[in-house]
């Protein structure tokens, strides 16, 4: 067992980032932090970029954008920036000097390049430049403390000297991040200063949030490699939600605290060597001062009883099942955030399709392949395909560098091949991969692991729509892509089932897709509510905390998909195989 983090048991510096995966932490973990250095006597600021930052409700009371005193915390102030604001704000300001000038089409297009997640994530790299930049401001405090760091990508992307040039006002490859790039000439010494005292070891800490899990630290050892790349070399380790012990004669208990051993013993090499802390699994949400003192005490809270009146009826996954066979539903796409459990709940309604006697078609993105591989091909009524998003991706970069070289010059392609690192690059990839298995499974029930997101369909869309009259886009759109776009948007046809887990960040994550499918008029149906405590007869006293406190994002969910959700209660054994996978959805 690694040591059990304090804020004094790192080295400080003036600034403090904390980053990782969505709903592994940072958030509680920084508001800890930000209240312990404020009780040591230390002058300090919580900053949160986060476009689903829940300061607030930590707090209990409203924060802004502007320092605010936090009631009850002497020396505590906390600022909420909002991305997405700035990021509206920062749209309309590349946008708006075309308007008028160029075709609606084309404005059209330019708006949706500039509404995707790199524009937020520039954004909110503006807004803390800005702030970490502010001399007199700083000078206020001892510490000022990031809740959200910027990744890699988007770092690399503004080092790149073709984000400065007028190679943007020229390009016409239209890669996924182009638009948020645009027009930041002005911002190159004020953007120059803060990667400066990002790669400051004396000025900047990076504190890496991760879960004792392995998709959460896969994706933390890969925004270590990817900082230490720019010379954000300053990092530490922070595991989160650690079974410090367990209870014997229970089964949930025990196969937690084993599976995150395992997990533990497996880290992937860049973790093992940095300097590393554990904090323990809490059984109460952290909202309120006097909870947030309780995380970095390390004492268990485990009065937390689940209530008569506060129990919530949600139906199993069946009842989804029997809605899906019922409508007729001739394609079912899983989305959701990574490690929400997606492809279980993809192979979960395959195959429960697949036992009521239709025939489908379950195509996945999974790199471990379990069903594939346990399957050993096809089984009954259910096919199988795999596609491998690395292969997928790497023959898009080349169609696409291919097609560029023509018209663009080495440092145009450097930007390029920088630029198809991104998110969208994959969705658009796989997504093609997708529709080509769609289109060629027309008699059976599709079933899709993953799908592209509300911006990145609406970029397909309009690839498709305005290519005459643009000069740029996502490259030459095949025809299947083009038939899959309007049936994905027909809810007669069509079922799109959000994952996702009884948590704060990925509930508010859900819901962000969720809204940004609606832009893309794509009504999402169903939610499901996988891994969860509350439903399992648990004896551990943390556990069942657990449970307790799930109860308010359930009905959350509940109120948000208008009673269309069902839960998948947490599985003490790990769900590898038809039957095991089959058990679900009994």
């Amino acid at each position: 067992m690694k040591e059990l983090f304090h804020p004094q048991s790192i080295k400080l510096t003036p600034f403090l980032f904390f980053t990782g995966k969505g709903g592994v932490g940072k958030t509680s973990t920084a508001c800890a932090t930000a209240v312990t250095l404020a009780d040591m006597g230390k002058r300090v600021l919580l900053v949160s970029t986060d476009p689903a930052s829940n300061l607030q409700d930590v707090f209990e009371v409203e924060v802004k954008n502007e320092p605010t005193a936090i009631p009850g915390v002497p020396n505590l102030f906390a600022a909420n920036l909002d991305p997405e604001t700035a990021a509206l704000a920062y749209k309309e300001k590349v946008v708006g000097p075309y308007r008028g000038k160029l075709p609606e089409a084309v404005i059209l297009t330019m708006e949706e390049q500039l509404s995707g997640a790199c524009t937020v994530e520039i954004a909110a790299f503006d807004e803390f430049s800005t702030l970490l930049t502010n001399q007199e401001l700083t000078k206020r405090f001892d510490h000022i403390i990031f809740d959200t760091a910027p990744t890699g990508h988007t770092l690399r992307l503004l080092q790149l000297p073709s984000a400065w040039s007028g190679f943007l006002e020229d390009s016409t490859h239209g890669a996924s991040c182009l638009g948020p790039l645009a027009g930041l000439e002005s911002k190159k010494t004020l953007y120059k200063q803060t990667m400066d005292a990002l790669s400051d070891m004396k000025q900047t800490t990076l504190l890496l949030v991760t879960r004792p899990d392995a998709s959460p630290l896969q994706e933390a050892a890969r925004a270590s490699r990817e900082l230490r790349e720019i010379g954000l070399e300053n990092q530490y380790l922070l595991i989160n939600g650690v079974m410090r012990k367990y209870v014997k004669d229970d089964a949930i208990s025990t196969a937690l605290f084993t599976k995150q051993s395992e997990a533990l013993q497996d880290m992937p090499s860049e973790l093992q060597n940095l300097q590393g802390f554990e904090i323990p699994m809490v059984s109460f949400n952290l909202t309120g001062v006097t909870q947030i003192r309780k995380f970095f005490s390390f004492k268990e809270i485990t009065n937390m009883p689940i209530q008569e009146n506060k129990f919530v009826v949600v139906p199993s996954l069946q009842t989804l099942l029997e809605n899906i066979a019922e409508t007729k539903k001739r394609v079912i796409f899983t989305m959701g955030k990574g490690g929400v459990g997606k492809t279980t709940v993809a192979s979960a309604i395959a195959i429960g399709l697949a036992e009521k006697g239709q025939r489908v078609h379950l195509t996945t993105t999974d790199p471990a392949a379990h069903v594939e591989y346990v399957f050993n091909g096809d089984k009954g009524n259910l096919t199988i395909s795999k596609i491998d998003p690395k292969a997928e991706v790497e023959k898009y970069q080349h169609e696409v560098i291919r097609q560029a070289q023509e018209t663009l010059d080495d440092e145009g392609i450097a930007y390029l091949e920088e630029d198809l690192r991104s998110p969208c690059t994959e969705e658009i990839a796989v997504f093609r991969a997708f529709a080509d298995i769609v289109e060629r499974a027309e008699e059976e029930i599709v079933v899709i692991d993953t799908a592209p997101t509300g911006h990145t369909l609406l970029l397909l869309d309009a690839a498709q729509s305005y290519h005459k009259e643009i000069a740029r886009s996502t490259g030459e759109v095949p025809l299947s892509v083009q038939k899959l776009l309007p049936r994905l948007r027909n809810p007669e046809e069509t079922s799109v089932v959000i994952v996702t887990l009884a948590e704060a960040t990925p509930v508010h994550e859900a819901s962000r897709l969720q809204d940004d499918l609606r832009r893309a008029s794509i009504e999402p149906k169903w939610w499901v509510i996988n891994q969860a405590f509350y439903g399992t007869e648990t004896k551990d006293p943390i556990l069942h905390g657990r449970a307790a406190s799930e109860i308010q994002w359930i009905q959350e969910i509940k109120r948000k998909s208008n009673d269309y959700c069902v839960i998948i209660p947490w599985q003490p054994e790990e769900v590898i195989g038809y039957e095991k996978i089959k058990a679900l959805t009994l």
